[in-house]
């Protein structure tokens, strides 16, 4: 495994164009995964952003599993430590009136505010866009909710996680039939990473609106949105008569090697027939079960899924892979963790990161890198994920004038951490 350290820097000859968003101030009330990885990408591009959790106990995706110990014996989640590099924490109760005080008196000083709370949570707090507006008429609002908060739909009141928003974009049943039980999470926290990155295009933006006009706006980001058009097969096929499931006129399918298995997916006439050579059954070219493509589907299992792995019995995923494209057949192996930590492609690109565990255990956290690279862009250096409050005092000295007393006050008070 070869993975980035906390503090590497690469493509270091870039480090002289700086980063595109340098100089842009990002306030986050934040919490589980959807917004703090929207604002972990903004950091990695340079922004500067300053996270406002409880003042004890943090926000709610230090509490996830499996979990780490800080140095102040506090837990530590997995949610919460792939989503908080490069970010400083102020520990904030915006419950209470003079922590909301305390918020409002930032927002000036900060180009983009960020919000992931359920619909009209801010809002109550005396904290929604129309009062942050008010006093910043060039602040960018960003709200990711599951639902949204522009217009008035059934579900605006509920919360929601990941697999909510997943099972309500269709693709649970269309992939698993309604008669069984669906398989949720298939592919991590899509529907948090999706809204996630429609939140960062809309930030920028805004970003770009406000330079042409100097007005800042609210951008108003609904889980389900984004879980609707990351799951555009199942709407799109249903309306063009695929009801449910299966891939249609092709071969999407993984197929059992030595090893492990190996997928692939053949989609035009020319691959199917390379397929057809290479594992030893040129008749399939002339067999009129093959003439068109919904027979390569309808024989899957009969015809072809045995020679396929017949074939491949003999060989290893990632030979069989080589073998594969080599020929011109999009394929590529089905990978553990494992193998992704020890991939090469995963090392020469930087897509692990190291975070040292400060609890004691030798085997570091692995969070995944920067997959936005630009060649006038250094990567890194990326520093930890910070701890509840970390940064408060400094925060709020800098940018509020506070002195040493009136942080202790608040202190006392249980305002701040």
């Amino acid at each position: 495994m070869v993975a980035m350290q906390l503090g590497d820097i690469a493509n270091p000859g870039a480090a002289r164009y700086g980063k595109p968003l340098d100089g842009v101030r990002v306030l986050a009330a934040e919490q589980m995964q959807a917004l703090p990885y929207a604002t972990q990408m903004l950091a990695r591009l340079g922004a500067d952003v300053v996270k406002v959790e409880h003042p004890t106990h943090g926000e709610s995706g230090r509490g996830s599993t499996p979990a780490m110990v800080d140095p102040q014996g506090r837990k530590v989640g997995a949610t919460y430590l792939r989503n908080n590099l490069d970010k400083r924490s102020v520990g904030i109760d915006l419950k209470a009136p003079e922590g909301r005080d305390l918020f409002l008196a930032l927002v000036p000083h900060f180009d983009v505010i960020a919000e992931n709370f359920k619909a009209g949570t801010m809002q109550r707090m005396g904290l929604g866009y129309d009062v942050v507006s008010e006093i910043n008429p060039r602040a960018i609002y960003v709200s990711i909710s599951g639902f949204g908060n522009t217009v008035d739909t059934p579900y605006r009141d509920w919360p929601a996680y990941a697999s909510i928003v997943e099972a309500m974009s269709g693709i649970y049943e269309y992939k698993s039939g309604p008669d069984t039980p669906p398989v949720t999470i298939p592919a991590g926290a899509l529907g948090d990473l999706s809204s996630a990155l429609f939140g960062v295009i809309g930030v920028l933006a805004a970003l770009r609106h406000r330079d042409a006009t100097g007005e800042g706006e609210l951008v108003d980001i609904a889980m389900l949105d984004a879980m609707v058009a990351m799951t555009d097969i199942v709407t799109n096929f249903w309306s063009m008569g695929v009801q449910s499931g299966g891939h249609g006129e092709l071969i999407c399918e993984g197929f059992r090697a030595s090893d492990g298995y190996v997928v692939m997916q053949i989609v035009r006439e020319h691959q199917f027939e390379r397929l057809a050579q290479l594992v030893g059954r040129p008749e399939w070219l002339t067999d009129p079960r093959f003439a068109t493509r919904a027979g390569w589907a309808r024989h899957l299992e009969d015809v072809v899924r045995p020679a396929v792995e017949q074939w491949l019995s003999t060989r290893t995923k990632a030979a069989a892979s080589e073998e594969l494209t080599a020929a011109g057949i999009v394929a590529g192996p089905s990978n553990s963790a494992a193998d992704v930590v020890a991939d090469p492609h995963v090392a020469a690109r930087n897509m692990l990161v190291e975070v040292p565990r400060t609890d004691g255990v030798d085997q570091p956290i692995l969070v995944p890198g920067n997959p936005v690279k630009l060649s006038h862009m250094a990567e890194g250096p990326e520093t930890r994920v910070p701890w509840v409050g970390e940064h408060t005092d400094e925060v709020l000295r800098a940018e509020l004038g506070l002195d040493d007393d009136t942080l202790a006050k608040l202190r006392e008070r249980g305002v701040i951490t």
